[in-house]
């Protein structure tokens, strides 16, 4: 078994950036970088504001949710980030939200 595998899911790093579990995210911080993400990616296809509120909302009451809320255990990403983007959908097997919901 490797390493990851035999932590405890809360204790596990960080898939997007292999950080440990102590490697929380504020808000602002997590702010910051969906904001840059935007800046240096201007041409993005965004979903409008309910869609982001709804897809945040159930990425919020996800039991798949890690770090205090910011990260998505099945792929790595910020929540905040990927919830914006209107090509992404939820990585889950069994997707709770996609392209098109909302």
């Amino acid at each position: 078994m490797n390493e990851v595998a035999s932590q405890p899911l809360s204790e596990t790093p960080c898939k997007g950036c292999h950080r440990s579990a102590g490697a929380n995210l504020p808000e602002r911080e997590v702010q910051r970088l969906l904001s840059d993400y935007l800046a240096a990616h201007p041409d993005e296809r965004l979903v409008d504001e309910p869609t982001y509120t709804a897809r945040l909302a159930t990425c919020r009451a996800c039991p798949d949710l890690q770090f205090s809320g910011t990260t998505c255990r099945h792929c790595g990403c910020l929540v905040a980030v990927r919830a914006k983007l209107a090509n992404k959908a939820c990585p889950a097997s069994q997707p709770r939200w996609d392209c098109t919901s909302f």
